[in-house]
């Protein structure tokens, strides 16, 4: 037993060092994430309260957000390992760019959240500015 939890110790460390090259890169999304999950919360019970419907927590929607970032960190580990390992004779620079594409739906879904939030015109401004430079960029 005792050499079994040596091995996945072991095996544990290996992994979080696999990671050191994108720390910043996980840090940064899981941020974006917990922002996101807050925001989120916050903009739920504010939507239900101006509704006048009785507003609860669902552990559901916790889990999701957890399983969501367990498959970011991957995704960014994957994208470094292609970038690092298999398609070495280009740089492609393919982890910051997954990493920029999850910050970008987070940051996206903040907006709207903010503006639910505060109902304030700058984040519903910015909300549709963002919709309209989005479209024209996937023209």
């Amino acid at each position: 037993m005792e050499s079994a939890v040596k091995y996945l110790w072991g095996g544990f460390s290996s992994l979080l060092a696999l990671m050191a090259p994108v720390q910043g890169l996980v840090i940064c999304a899981v941020i974006f994430v917990t922002i996101d999950f807050v925001t989120g919360v916050i903009a739920s019970h504010r939507r239900a309260s101006r509704a006048g419907v009785e507003w609860s927590f669902s552990s559901r929607r916790a889990w999701d957000t957890a399983l969501k970032l367990v498959l970011v960190m991957a995704g960014i580990i994957l994208a470094w390992l292609l970038d690092s390992v298999v398609l070495t004779f280009v740089e492609l620079h393919l982890a910051k760019i997954f990493t920029g594409f999850v910050c970008g739906v987070e940051f996206w879904s903040y907006l709207e959240n903010a503006a639910d939030i505060s109902g304030h015109p700058i984040f519903k401004a910015l909300r549709k500015l963002l919709k309209v430079k989005v479209d024209e960029a996937l023209k």
